[in-house]
């Protein structure tokens, strides 16, 4: 199924019939992907009255129990109610699902004990060119992803300057293979979120960002249509599936 796109005075051809999808996909076991101190996501037979529900113990449905925290247990998009005192909810303030992206590969850069991504960085491979998406795969890119143990090991994080100069050029969904974009023990500073969300300025209620993505290697560096769908979640953040679609210019 093939579509036509306008962006930026230029007519780009999809092919809706190829999704490629960088989520990953929650299981109730220890081996899911996992960060912030939590337990593993459940998924379990509701159990009521002694009964299970369950088919193979004799239930006529399947009916599971699921839990699960949105920013800990895999893929999942954020808005700017993840680090206000006021409520906002991705489900309202996410209300578009296609944007224009770019897919880059980076590999982060040490400083002192960590390894983050710099403005410098981004610069070199972006330059000042408008983009509504951008999507950020780390090296090191392998399969352990889908199920690493996160928590107390300081994954590499975005620079403040960094993610300032996302905000800066106009980036308004920004899609990131770590758990999230800061230092994980930073003393709540959250400085890369706050950053690209404008936090001491006008807030940007309708960025977005997106943690826990896997993009595999075989998807290359480039543009590309994003579609980004979010569980309708009344929560600042929500369970979501980005899928990005080769785009072919005409």
């Amino acid at each position: 199924m093939l579509a036509k796109v306008e962006y930026n005075n230029k007519v780009y051809k999809i092919d809706l019939s190829k999704p490629l999808d960088i989520s990953i996909p929650l299981r109730g076991e220890a081996s899911n992907v996992n960060a912030w101190y939590l337990d593993h996501p459940k998924i379990e037979p509701h159990q009521e009255g002694g009964s299970v529900a369950k088919v193979s113990e004799g239930a006529a449905i399947n009916f599971n129990d699921i839990w699960f925290n949105p920013h800990a247990h895999g893929t999942h998009t954020e808005c700017v109610g993840h680090i206000t005192e006021e409520f906002h909810s991705v489900n309202t303030h996410l209300n578009r699902y296609f944007f224009a992206a770019e897919l880059l590969t980076i590999a982060p850069e040490k400083q002192g004990n960590d390894f983050v991504i710099s403005k410098k960085q981004l610069e070199y491979v972006l330059g000042q060119g408008r983009r509504d998406a951008i999507v950020i795969r780390t090296l090191p890119n392998t399969k352990a992803k889908l199920s690493r143990q996160y928590s107390h090991t300081n994954p590499p994080y975005i620079l403040e300057e960094a993610a300032k100069f996302l905000f800066e050029i106009g980036v308004q969904h920004l899609l990131i293979d770590l758990p999230s974009v800061d230092k994980e023990k930073d003393n709540g500073e959250l400085l890369a979120h706050k950053a690209f969300w404008n936090f001491n300025g006008a807030l940007r209620k309708s960025a977005t960002i997106t943690e826990l993505i896997f993009v595999p290697n075989h998807i290359q560096d480039g543009k590309y249509f994003l579609n980004l769908q979010v569980a309708p979640f009344v929560n600042d953040a929500s369970p979501s599936r980005p899928v990005l679609f080769e785009v072919e210019e005409v």
